[in-house]
């Protein structure tokens, strides 16, 4: 990301702290369609960091309590230009790794705390160990795992939220 679009992402993570503790903390759920910051109140903060005349850009943040117990936080900003430029064959890979019910499930069950094979394999429908360490290699080579301790499995804390995102996405209106 450029120095100065850093710069706008983090000008823009103060102002939505601000707008957090004018509302008492209220998070996005409790300010849609009401409040001081209306519905629209991320976009406006976007918009006002953005440079004048430019093409735009896209921001995603999320703060969430895992049922772990885990938090993670994180935003991600990019200009509209940067996007648009980019090589979108290379985003084929972490959506592909994404794209199969048993690697979805896997993820789903690591974020509630099953980190290892054995704990994996004990559930039903997930397949055979071999298959489940296919599937686990999958998602740490496009990313979305890692293996901080031998034979644990965890998301990147830079991952859950652009996970979470990605699930947002398919609950979300037209």
């Amino acid at each position: 990301m450029s120095d100065g679009l850093e710069e706008r992402v983090a000008a823009l993570e103060s102002r939505v702290a601000a707008l957090e503790s004018e509302s008492g903390g209220a998070g996005p759920a409790e300010k849609s369609g009401s409040g001081p910051a209306g519905d629209f109140w991320a976009l406006e903060g976007l918009r006002a960091q953005l440079p004048e005349g430019g093409t735009g850009g896209v921001l995603f943040t999320g703060s969430a309590r895992l049922p772990t117990e885990e938090f993670a936080e994180w935003q991600f900003g990019l200009g509209t230009d940067t996007v648009l430029a980019a090589d979108w064959e290379q985003a084929a890979e972490s959506f592909a790794a994404l794209g199969h019910p048993v690697r979805m499930r896997l993820l789903r069950e690591i974020v509630h705390g099953r980190r290892t094979v054995a704990e994996l394999a004990a559930l039903e429908d997930l397949g055979t160990t071999g298959q489940i360490y296919h599937h686990l290699r999958q998602l740490t080579s496009a990313g979305w795992l890692h293996t901080p301790r031998r034979g644990r499995h965890e998301i990147p804390v830079t991952r859950v939220i652009p996970l979470l995102v990605a699930l947002a996405i398919t609950q979300s209106p037209g």
